[in-house]
């Protein structure tokens, strides 16, 4: 088992759960996943494209920055990258920082009972 912890968050975060989970985490509310120049190459490698491709194509410009896009289907929002069929990433080894904290954000730090409900993968102890 491989659970994880953060200083600072009061809960722990089993990422096996990730295989029975329907991707709560990448759909639901609209919101932004920030990428920059790293994240953007990193992503453009895995596709073996272009960075300007990847962003005319999958990102969104938000203020002055750059979030990846969202679809809107059936009542609810979900990541351009999730895989509904799959209910998983379709580039998570390519998967921005932001994704990659996840449920380690700060948002959730006070808000465990919403967290709860979005990711079975959270734990108030290690290991139960």
């Amino acid at each position: 088992m491989n659970i994880t912890s953060q200083s600072g968050f009061s809960y722990f975060f089993d990422p096996a759960a990730c295989r029975a989970c329907a991707g709560f985490c990448c759909r639901g509310q609209s919101g932004s996943i920030w990428v920059n120049a790293r994240e953007i190459a990193r992503i453009a490698d895995f596709f073996e494209s272009n960075q300007i491709d990847i962003i005319h194509r999958y990102l969104t410009p938000v203020d002055n920055r750059l979030s990846i896009r969202e679809r809107f289907a059936d009542g609810q929002f979900s990541c351009v990258f999730f895989a509904d069929q799959e209910k998983k990433c379709s580039i998570h080894a390519a998967r921005p920082d932001q994704c990659r904290r996840f449920p380690f954000w700060e948002h959730y730090r006070n808000r465990i009972d919403e967290l709860f409900r979005e990711c079975p993968g959270v734990r108030l102890t290690p290991g139960i």
